[in-house]
């Protein structure tokens, strides 16, 4: 009804500066054009039309007329195919309304908006709330007037929000107000998220956006924000929920130590199944403590952060023997010391933390054996491993990178130059 409307609409424009114009008439005149023979004949005939209205009338205006008109007729004509388009897919389209937004709201977004383009049918399928229930524009690199336009229409379907680009070599289009419709009508969008990813690896998102946006999303069960800078991680742990169970964290910047304890999360969200800190700077003590605080937790990824040597790992084994953790992630940690991570290991053969699944303390640099020295052959006892946790699973590789090896490197001993790679699989 729109688009008839709105022919009826041009058509009335089309002639309104001509006086006493039967709109019948018009709509005649039309139809005897459309009728017409797609000839040379009716090409010329349109040929003689505008010069003999040339000479007539000299305005010079007419050659203008025509070109107006004739873009509005194809203009019409493309709106007519659409809606027979549209017709014809409602007719053999076998799934009803309601099912067909249901499938979509299965797909993902970048699915959702290219299904949305196909067809006017799947448009207006597409709009529903409910195919915006999980929004992931992770994928594409989308400015905020994009992230905002998902959160609206989503509305109180909104369950699960990921923004940012997670290539880091893309610069993320976001901006400081990307967030904001989280916290619109009391922040109705946000108490309905479940699950937040933001990926701010230029920093555009600052502390206010980021803290703005959590402190309205309460019933938060994952959280993960990469490229958080020093001054936000300690408000963003305050700002979690107990209902907070999967949490990662990534520094902005590995070189600027942002020291943390275990009391930024075990008070905050003390339900934690899943804890990954990327890059920060954390120590044995902090790190015991945190364990212990945490008594749900099952994963554990502390890659590239420093500050510990490992000490943590067999106090927990002698004063938590029973401790669900299932993995542990130490890759290319620099305080790692091979010591810490052998008495570990002794500690599961010992039975200790029976629910152990998956141990990495691969590292590019090597491990720490003596005060400086750094080791890329260390012994672990493997082979027992193998025997007495046959559901365990073992991975070092200490395969330097091109950008590990220095100079200095010359003065090493010959395990310390050899690299080593481990990777025992019981279960295999």
């Amino acid at each position: 009804m729109e688009d008839a409307n709105e022919i009826k609409r041009l058509c009335r424009v089309a002639v309104q500066s001509v006086p006493d114009v039967d709109q019948s008439h018009v709509d005649l005149m039309v139809s005897t054009l459309l009728s017409l023979p797609d000839s040379l004949a009716t090409e010329r005939s349109f040929d003689r039309a505008f010069e003999d209205l040339l000479e007539s009338s000299g305005d010079e205006s007419t050659v203008d007329r025509g070109l107006q008109l004739a873009a509005r007729l194809l203009e019409s004509a493309k709106r007519c195919a659409r809606r027979r388009a549209t017709h014809h897919n409602t007719i053999s389209w076998p799934l009803p309304h309601e099912l067909t937004v249901k499938i979509f709201g299965l797909v993902d977004t970048k699915s959702l908006v290219q299904a949305s383009a196909s067809c006017t049918m799947f448009k207006r399928s597409s709009m529903d709330p409910i195919c915006y229930g999980d929004i992931d524009l992770t994928n594409a690199n989308v400015k905020s007037v994009v992230v905002r336009g998902m959160i609206f229409r989503a509305g109180k379907e909104l369950s699960s929000l990921k923004v940012g680009c997670a290539d880091e070599s893309t610069k993320s289009l976001l901006t400081r107000s990307s967030l904001d419709p989280l916290s619109y009508e009391h922040g109705l969008a946000g108490n309905l998220l479940e699950s937040l990813h933001i990926y701010n690896h230029n920093g555009k998102l600052k502390r206010k956006s980021i803290c703005g946006a959590l402190l309205v999303c309460s019933n938060l069960t994952d959280l993960k924000i990469v490229g958080l800078d020093i001054h936000t991680v300690s408000d963003v742990a305050g700002l979690l929920t107990v209902k907070c169970e999967h949490l990662f964290l990534q520094n902005e910047n590995s070189a600027v130590w942002s020291h943390l304890t275990g009391s930024h999360f075990e008070k905050s969200c003390p339900n934690l199944t899943s804890l990954s800190l990327i890059g920060f700077h954390i120590t044995d003590d902090a790190l015991y403590m945190l364990l212990m605080g945490l008594h749900k937790l099952k994963y554990i990824d502390l890659s590239r952060t420093s500050g510990f040597g490992g000490s943590f790992l067999r106090r927990v084994c002698d004063n938590f023997k029973d401790a669900l953790i299932e993995t542990v992630i130490l890759r290319d940690c620099v305080g790692l010391r091979e010591r810490m991570v052998c008495r570990f290991l002794h500690s599961l053969l010992s039975g200790d933390l029976r629910f152990m699944q998956y141990i990495d303390v691969s590292n590019y640099h090597g491990l720490l054996s003596g005060e400086m020295r750094r080791n890329r052959k260390p012994k672990f006892p493997l082979e027992e491993l193998e025997v007495e946790r046959p559901g365990l699973t073992f991975v070092g590789d200490f395969t330097p990178s091109p950008y590990s090896l220095v100079s200095s490197s010359d003065s090493s001993t010959s395990s310390d130059s050899s690299s080593s790679s481990y990777s025992t699989d019981s279960s295999a």
